[in-house]
């Protein structure tokens, strides 16, 4: 009986609430896109920062118990740094800010947010890859190892752990897993090299020294694997190199300046279905895109808090479907956008002719989609040089 009023009384509660504070009119989404050459385009969808958008329908029953105990704490992003999303369409996202790791899956609305204590500790996760069972694998820039877990985040290992609770990396940045080859790739930032290790961690071979030649590095960070190549972000050689998966020198992408192509501290990579490199551009507050032979196609992108516009965008990723995520880290959130290319366009062009591939873009013989008066740093002068960023 008891229990009876406290939910009439509730319920009477809510109703008055509701009542006394009628809704206020939704703001109008914000709306963000890009027409390019040959019917492309890049169109924002949306951005998230917390675990409350996963669920954002709670029923009656969850807000009568806010209404009793309070509302829940959500969990949001920090300082959102790395990437990926899984074979099942979840994001993962890692927080150093958080010291742990945010899983995003919209579709079944969960959310999961994966830490670990103690010895052993999770301290400063920075890049995530999924391997082809979609177990999690992140660097931890901090204590020199890589944390594997579970799809579901139950941890598994660690590898590059010694005696003494040191780790064998130095500073683990950028990761990626070859599932079918057993191999994993992880730049070691502070050694300058990029390690090839089997599936336990052992190392098989080392890629590059310090220097500014091809195949050397100088604070590479974040790397991706495309088909054959491997690309690693070259950070103070502002500059993308490419390689074989044995570590063969094929082609750079990027050169420092103020010009158009140039960069001042890459920090990401991805590539869409098309083969085009999507480069985040910290200090620039941008995403460049660069054909195979190195010339900008376009760049999306300006410093602000709008849809479209980001602060310190550090990880980006490139899924199936040609959804392209840029965590806007200084923003704290995620915007995700949906490029549509040859292949997508095709789909809603009609009767539209599409039918040049990558190599005859238009783009590769006029790059007026991004040309150097439209160039971020002719805005804006006083963007400062990559010296100025904290590491």
């Amino acid at each position: 009986m008891g229990a009876a009023i406290v939910v009439a009384g509730s319920a009477l509660v809510l109703s008055s609430l509701a009542a006394a504070k009628p809704k206020p009119a939704a703001p109008a989404p914000e709306q963000w896109q890009m027409s390019l050459d040959g019917g492309r385009s890049l169109t924002w969808q949306r951005s998230f920062h917390s675990e409350a958008e996963v669920k954002p329908n709670r029923g009656f029953w969850n807000k009568l118990v806010d209404v009793i105990a309070g509302a829940p704490e959500f969990k949001f992003l920090v300082r959102p740094y790395s990437i990926a999303v899984d074979s099942h369409g979840r994001i993962i996202v890692t927080d150093p800010g958080a010291a742990g790791v945010h899983i995003f899956d919209f579709p079944q609305h969960k959310y999961k947010f994966v830490e670990r204590h103690g010895k052993g500790a999770l301290r400063a996760p920075q890049c995530v890859a999924v391997d082809a069972q979609d177990n999690i694998y992140i660097t931890d820039s901090d204590s020199g190892d890589i944390f594997v877990f579970a799809a579901d985040g139950k941890y598994l290992r660690t590898i590059g752990a010694l005696k003494g609770g040191e780790g064998y990396f130095k500073r683990p940045t950028g990761i990626a897993v070859a599932s079918a080859e057993q191999r994993i790739y992880v730049t070691d930032t502070l050694r300058d090299q990029v390690f090839i290790l089997d599936m336990q961690g052992n190392v098989l071979q080392t890629i590059g020294k310090s220097g500014e030649g091809e195949g050397e590095f100088n604070f590479p960070t974040e790397l991706r694997l495309d088909g054959p190549n491997l690309l690693v972000v070259d950070a103070m050689n502002f500059r993308v190199q490419v390689f074989d998966r044995s570590g063969n020198f094929q082609y750079a992408v990027g050169k420092l300046g103020d010009s158009a192509g140039a960069m001042f501290r890459p920090k990401a990579v991805s590539l869409d279905s098309e083969g085009h490199l999507y480069i985040a551009d910290a200090l620039w507050g941008v995403v460049q895109v660069f054909n195979r032979q190195g010339q900008l196609l376009y760049y999306f992108g300006s410093r602000g808090t709008h849809a479209g516009e980001f602060q310190l965008p550090a990880g980006v990723f490139i899924d199936r479907e040609d959804r392209v995520y840029v965590v806007d880290s200084f923003n704290r959130r995620v915007q995700v956008f949906q490029y549509s290319g040859l292949k997508n366009a095709a789909n809603h062009a009609g009767n539209q002719d599409l039918s040049m591939g990558p190599a005859n873009h238009p783009s590769d013989k006029d790059p007026s989609l991004g040309t150097p008066a439209n160039h971020p740093s002719d805005k804006d002068p006083s963007l400062g040089t990559p010296a100025k960023e904290a590491q």
